[in-house]
């Protein structure tokens, strides 16, 4: 269904756009809201759980969330610390969707799954320790363990220490973590909203143009059934489209815009189904990112759960594509985004980034063997007979002229317009901060939303730590308080 005007247009169906449009009309009951969508069902592109991992990013396992050691020998956890922080927030208000109906049964969205650290050779496992005794130190990360005990690691993840050998290793694993269904979580989201008055979802229609018109941004939407244009107008947009978003933020004329290009990566998965296999790993392994490797994730084995059974996934393998999108986009798409105004922007990426680019094209026409050979660093006794290759989502890095040519990988939100206009900007740890990522568009762009007592209320009953330094010590019973609630009512660990 369509409407021709709105408060609030939210362009993409993925965990951003859902997210975000669930908690501003949890805010504001009386706004009317509006979701385009290009494909012809809902969360299909990055949040689907076949184009993701499905970690809930926390900074447990991730390696590459905590730096070289300093010069003293000590690791800085300053961005697992936000990004646990952040996290917290998104288990708050699922648990939240979950009370309140918004959603239903959180066993098909998320479950609780060991979160390990491993690494072998001397060297790494001397920076795990250091890692760990940083992290213990603080009240997020109390519970973790560490060994240096193959046998203990075989009991924790059997198939990575099977013919492993005599080599060094280390292992760091936290109980409390999670596997989360993206895609499922930010369809229940949608489906709700579209049961709410004066909001509406529209599959099957492109949006082609966003221009600011007066105190409005006027829309031209093609429903791609019928080929007919249609024009919205709405107070405020957010572009949640994925890789999708930059080509819709040229479009836009904004000086802001001017001189943005994108870098494409696509990704790929080994995949086993076996029952036996995947029966016997019950965890989200984390290696150290290979130093040939650009910032794409370090390599991880990790059990899903995907179309009603548990399979082993392998990865992420990157590859080299010209497509902003894995179902939606085109092979046009990158040369379609070059501009006079970004074409020195990406001639320059281009000279910089001649490694990372030698790099995703070696990967695409890596061998199995090769794939194989990267596999067995974590399952050593691997066979090639049970593992398929499978297409995983793109992301798009947006490249800015004032980074001189650097590629950096995060997740940033981009606001025009004096905050009429907000776009999401890259990828990981993307979907696990979804909600933190919600409440920074609100806080920026519909601080109105905000500032009454009713809303400041409201807010606190869907994220009851939104206002709150939960990483201070002096916050830890604050802490445990909320993260039990949350689990409790999210069933992990039931």
């Amino acid at each position: 269904m369509h409407r021709s005007d709105s408060d609030i247009v939210l362009i993409g169906s993925g965990i951003m756009s859902a997210s975000l449009a669930a908690i501003v009309k949890r805010l504001d009951p009386g706004l009317s809201v509006q979701v385009f969508e290009v494909a012809g069902g809902l969360s299909q592109e990055s949040s689907d759980g076949w184009n993701n991992a499905g970690t809930g990013h926390a900074g447990l396992c991730e390696i590459s969330y905590t730096p070289a050691r300093e010069a003293d020998g000590s690791v800085k956890i300053d961005r697992a610390l936000g990004i646990f922080e952040q996290f917290e927030h998104s288990k708050q208000f699922w648990s939240y969707a979950v009370a309140s109906g918004m959603v239903g049964d959180p066993k098909a969205f998320i479950h609780a799954v060991p979160h390990i650290g491993f690494v072998h050779g001397a060297d790494d496992v001397d920076f795990l320790r250091a890692r760990h005794a940083a992290m213990v130190e603080h009240h997020f990360f109390r519970a973790m363990e560490l060994t240096i005990d193959g046998a203990r690691i075989g009991e924790w993840a059997p198939l990575v220490m099977e013919g492993r050998g005599s080599v060094p290793v280390a292992a760091t694993r936290m109980e409390r973590g999670t596997e989360v269904n993206f895609g499922q979580l930010a369809r229940e989201l949608l489906l709700w909203l579209a049961d709410q008055d004066r909001c509406s979802i529209a599959t099957g229609h492109r949006v082609v143009r966003v221009r600011h018109v007066g105190q409005a941004w006027e829309l031209v939407v093609q429903c791609l059934k019928s080929g007919e244009m249609k024009s919205h107008r709405s107070k405020f947009v957010f572009v949640g489209a994925g890789g999708g978003s930059l080509p819709l933020l040229q479009t836009t004329g904004l000086p802001e815009v001017a001189g943005l290009g994108g870098f494409p990566i696509g990704g790929q998965w080994l995949v086993c189904d076996d029952s036996e296999i995947c029966d016997r790993h019950n965890a989200k392994v984390y290696g150290t990112t290979p130093p040939a490797s650009p910032s794409l994730g370090a390599p991880h084995l990790d059990i899903r759960r995907l179309d009603g059974r548990r399979q082993l996934m392998f990865g992420p393998f990157g590859s080299w594509t010209t497509k902003f999108l894995k179902n939606s986009g085109r092979w046009t798409d990158l040369p379609g985004s070059v501009q006079l105004s970004n074409i020195s922007t990406l001639l320059r990426s281009a000279i910089h980034n001649r490694a990372l680019v030698r790099y995703l094209v070696g990967q695409a026409l890596q061998s199995m063997d090769h794939r194989m050979a990267a596999l067995r660093g974590f399952y050593p006794m691997a066979n090639q007979q049970d593992w398929r290759l499978v297409e995983a989502g793109i992301r798009v890095q947006t490249i800015k002229k004032q980074d001189r040519g650097a590629v950096y990988f995060g997740t940033e939100v981009f606001r025009a317009a004096g905050g009429s206009l907000a776009a999401l900007l890259g990828a990981s740890p993307g979907a696990s901060v979804s909600v933190s990522i919600a409440l920074e568009v609100i806080k920026i762009c519909l601080p109105q939303l905000l500032d009454s007592t009713d809303g400041h209320a409201r807010m606190k009953q869907m994220i009851p730590t939104y206002d709150e330094d939960i990483k201070r010590a002096s916050s830890a019973g604050l802490f445990a308080k909320s993260a039990a609630k949350a689990e409790e009512l999210l069933q992990i660990g039931q």
